[in-house]
């Protein structure tokens, strides 16, 4: 079965020769680990284009993976102690408490390209024949917090004022511009991101989430539905309570982290209801297990999430913190993965 197809079919519930694989490594791991990182990846058969690593110079990553402090498109000042290591937003262009330099405001105007590989939050994306081709790393809640402040955009939420309502509004149209040039473009999904949650609940009341965010989503995802193309969602955390309008509004794929909810639970809930790009528990096993724990627990995700019909993307998040056995052991559970 050719990667497309089995994408496809994992997606639709149409009995995958085996769930298809999707890496997720990050620029630390390349660092840390180096051609014995692209030794292990030898011979695993990832199906969303990745058939190299490229191993960028540090000069070429975004201000967010950067060592010291670098501005990005958006006017945000981020920190990074290490070249590959995911930085913190530090000064953000709206932060004001009473929307000061707001009118003068110039929302960016970024250029796509297929073509080139581009890093977006830790995830390479490129088109290459043959593969189901996912593009995009879109944001909302996070490019709004990056913008204005994570205090100060909860504040906000809490008050409903008139500058947070036209704040959420441009940034809406900012997304929708942006995905206007990823939809000229022949794919077959695109990823959005933002992290909804804590360790053990929502970061805003899932009503909040419904009054507020909710309706941008789904005017973001109609828009990439109705061109036929897939829509895949990330969040970290407790987010249980709003899968539900995730896949009510349109999201085929989510990545989201099924152990601080429960494997079981969110499979008896939702097995068969929406595809999971799986999170494998990278604060505890894939750190510091074993790798017959890694080996355990990936049988453990899978079979909690998915069956012989589908609704599997084999994923594991990896960092220069994982041991290079367990990324083994992780990747051959992958592939010789039975139900």
């Amino acid at each position: 079965m050719q990667s497309r197809e089995r994408v496809q079919r994992a997606i639709t519930f149409d009995y995958p020769d085996r769930p298809p694989i999707s890496h997720a490594i990050l620029p630390s791991a390349i660092k840390q680990y180096g051609q014995a990182l692209y030794d292990v990846l030898q011979d695993v058969h990832e199906d969303f284009g990745w058939d190299f690593l490229p191993d960028l110079p540090p000069q070429k990553y975004p201000p967010y993976y950067k060592q010291g402090r670098h501005y990005d498109g958006f006017g945000t000042l981020w920190e990074c102690s290490a070249d590959g290591e995911y930085g913190t937003p530090i000064e953000k262009p709206l932060a004001d408490p009473k929307w000061a330099g707001y009118e003068q405001y110039q929302w960016p105007d970024f250029d796509v390209r297929p073509t080139e590989y581009r890093l977006y939050s830790g995830h390479m994306e490129g088109k290459n024949p043959g593969y189901y081709a996912r593009g995009g790393w879109i944001t909302f809640f996070e490019e709004m917090q990056q913008l204005r402040g994570f205090e100060e955009l909860l504040m906000d939420i809490a008050l409903g004022t008139r500058e947070f309502e036209r704040f959420k509004a441009d940034t809406l149209e900012f997304n929708l511009r942006h995905l206007d040039k990823w939809l000229e473009w022949d794919y077959d999904g695109l990823h959005f991101a933002d992290d909804w949650g804590s360790q053990v609940n929502m970061l805003i009341s899932p009503d909040a989430w419904r009054k507020h965010f909710k309706p941008a989503y789904s005017t973001m995802f109609d828009k990439v539905t109705a061109a036929g193309v897939d829509v895949h969602f990330h969040s970290d955390g407790y987010i249980i309570d709003i899968i539900p309008d995730l896949i009510d509004i349109g999201v085929k794929v989510i990545n989201c982290q099924t152990g601080c909810m429960g494997h079981e639970t969110v499979g008896r809930r939702f097995k068969g209801k929406v595809c999971f790009r799986t999170d494998l528990d990278r604060q505890h096993v894939l750190v510091f297990g074993s790798p017959a724990d890694v080996k355990a627990h990936v049988r453990e995700v899978f079979t909690s999430l998915g069956s012989e019909k589908g609704g599997i993307i084999a994923c594991g998040e990896v960092g220069r913190d994982t041991p290079l056995d367990n990324i083994k052991a992780m990747y051959n559970a992958f592939m010789t993965f039975a139900f």
